[in-house]
């Protein structure tokens, strides 16, 4: 029997989940809320977390009802992610593992979520879609590797929403994403954006740049309006709708190829997009279309959270993988495929 405890603050979530053998004990979170119009500063962010952490930390140990000298090993978010949370969670990770003289181990961000998922959903050897505000990849497992068969090549699918939620001015609680889910739901107009699949990759900066012009300034947008056709006029909502339709085609065309490649009969969706109903709806739509399956999460495990650190770490732990002290750092760019998956046999 194996207790890991993980620490998760790669953006602006901050997270401490406890283990056992598979079993959730406890998932513990915060997340660093900012005006409306405002995205979430590095500097800011890791001050957050640190004056979080440690009540996060007591709630955890508190809800598992697990002391300190039962766990065996701390886990911590090792990357990727934004460079000051980082390090502010991983030094906390590094004092509680000497505190209580336990072994340190550095987690993949992506590889926390997909090992989440798959324990959560029992989804076997899944296509893996992880869609993130941070990252968005098409990924498969191949040959002790999480191989990257698609990726962005410039911003996050969820950057790309959060930056557009701030040229509306919609609110940060609980999330910018599930706000423009909801206001997508009274769109009733599609406007045409461009569609940016290029290979197995996608793009989606150019679609942010033609809806900033869309969506502002407002006056401008009104007086424009004003001499359009019915046809012509648009709000803010049909464009969230059209935004979330162009996106989430996009996801579910590049998804379907990879599986064609490798002729999976399961999609795993992971990562805080991931919670969007609109999205995985297109995915079972297609899923259905091709008689596979189709696994997602709700928000306790597709947001970003510390037990899935903690689980992650813990399939390594029990494989045994070990770390050096002077190898607990943070890399920001800490890809996916880089991970020597030692702990499945498929």
């Amino acid at each position: 029997m194996v207790i890991a405890i993980g620490f998760e603050g790669s953006a602006n979530k901050i997270g401490v989940g406890i283990v056992r053998d598979g079993e959730v004990l406890a998932n513990e979170r915060e997340t660093y809320i900012t005006p409306p119009g405002e995205g979430f500063l590095p500097k800011e962010t890791a001050q957050h977390h640190r004056s979080r952490v440690l009540d996060i930390l007591k709630r955890a140990l508190d809800v598992s009802g697990i002391a300190p000298d039962e766990i065996d090993v701390v886990c911590y978010t090792k990357g990727p992610g934004m460079a000051p949370p980082l390090l502010a969670v991983a030094i906390v990770a590094r004092t509680i593992a000497q505190i209580w003289n336990k072994p340190i181990l550095g987690v993949n961000h992506c590889i926390g979520h997909i090992e989440m998922g798959r324990l959560i959903t029992k989804a076997v050897n899944p296509t893996v879609l992880y869609v993130s505000g941070g990252n968005t990849q098409i990924i498969s497992y191949a040959c002790k590797r999480y191989r990257i068969f698609g990726e962005t090549i410039d911003i996050a699918i969820g950057n790309c929403l959060d930056r557009f939620a701030r040229i509306i001015h919609l609110s940060n609680d609980p999330s910018p994403g599930y706000n423009i889910e909801q206001m997508a739901k009274k769109g009733k107009n599609y406007v045409p954006l461009p569609y940016s699949v290029k290979g197995m990759d996608m793009s989606f900066s150019g679609i942010l740049s033609f809806l900033e012009q869309k969506a502002r300034p407002k006056r401008k947008q009104q007086k424009m309006q004003t001499k359009a056709t019915e046809e012509e006029k648009w709000t803010d909502e049909d464009l969230c709708f059209s935004l979330q339709e162009t996106l989430f085609a996009m996801l579910v065309e590049t998804t379907e190829r990879a599986m064609a490649h490798t002729g999976s009969a399961e999609v795993l969706i992971v990562g805080g997009v991931g919670c969007n109903v609109r999205l995985q709806e297109m995915m079972g739509i297609m899923c259905e279309e091709r008689g596979a399956k189709l696994f997602a999460t709700d928000e306790r495990f597709c947001i970003d959270n510390g037990v899935m650190i903690a689980h992650a770490g813990w399939e390594m732990f029990r494989s045994g993988s070990r770390m050096a002290w002077n190898d607990a750092t943070i890399t920001q760019r800490f890809r996916t495929d880089e991970v020597e998956v030692t702990w499945r046999d498929d």
